[in-house]
């Protein structure tokens, strides 16, 4: 068997030769993947996507048509980026200098947005970075964040704000029938339960110690 990777690239892409590129990935029409990006294996990027210098993707992330990812991004597995998002790179954005001499790469310090394990980004969200989107969580499309996104949480609005939980299904969460602080996935079953680390929730990988009751009591 070959050691060498085996991914598609579409007709009109741009890929640096630089780039390192997983098995099984596609790289659609018109998309640009620049020198130093590290992409995983069976990864999508959509046609007219951007996906900046040195940006580093898992496994399985989808990034949809025309989304812009500047680096230094950092996307775990499993995540989907839709169509027309943004994540940006500067805090301080200007074209030129004090005295309008034209910025260059020495003149500003590139900040990046992270998106950890199964997050999903809404269609033309933007990503104010320094931000953290946490495991699962899910941005409601047009949705601009400013600030760092819980696990599980659903965020929406200019600014984003947390309107629920969402499980890894990607549905709504419903709080638990017995009264505690636990929420329930109507589609799998599965039961989460609040995190005081990160502020959000985590996956209860066994109820019955965890919460006191098992997923089909709920």
């Amino acid at each position: 068997m070959s050691d060498t990777p085996t991914y598609r690239v579409a007709p009109g892409a741009d890929i640096s030769e630089d780039a390192t590129i997983g098995d099984g990935s596609s790289i659609w029409h018109l998309a640009q993947v620049r020198e130093g990006v590290h992409m995983g294996r069976d990864c999508v990027v959509g046609r007219g996507a951007y996906i900046g210098s040195g940006v580093q993707m898992g496994n399985g992330c989808k990034i949809q048509n025309y989304a812009l990812v500047y680096e230094p991004a950092k996307l775990a597995d499993g995540v989907f980026v839709g169509p027309a998002a943004v994540f940006t790179n500067d805090h301080f954005p200007r074209a030129v200098n004090p005295d309008l001499s034209p910025k260059s790469a020495s003149d500003w310090e590139p900040v990046g947005v992270t998106c950890q394990e199964g997050a999903s980004i809404g269609a033309r969200a933007v990503c104010v970075a320094p931000v953290t989107i946490g495991a699962w969580a899910m941005v409601a499309a047009g949705a601009t964040v400013v600030k760092d996104v819980p696990p599980y949480a659903l965020v929406a609005g200019v600014p984003a704000k947390r309107i629920a939980w969402v499980g890894r299904s990607g549905e709504k969460l419903l709080p638990a029938s017995d009264g505690t602080d636990a929420w329930v996935c109507p589609v799998s079953g599965e039961w989460y339960i609040p995190d005081e680390t990160t502020g959000g929730l985590q996956l209860a990988s066994d109820p019955v110690a965890e919460v006191g009751q098992s997923p089909s009591e709920a």
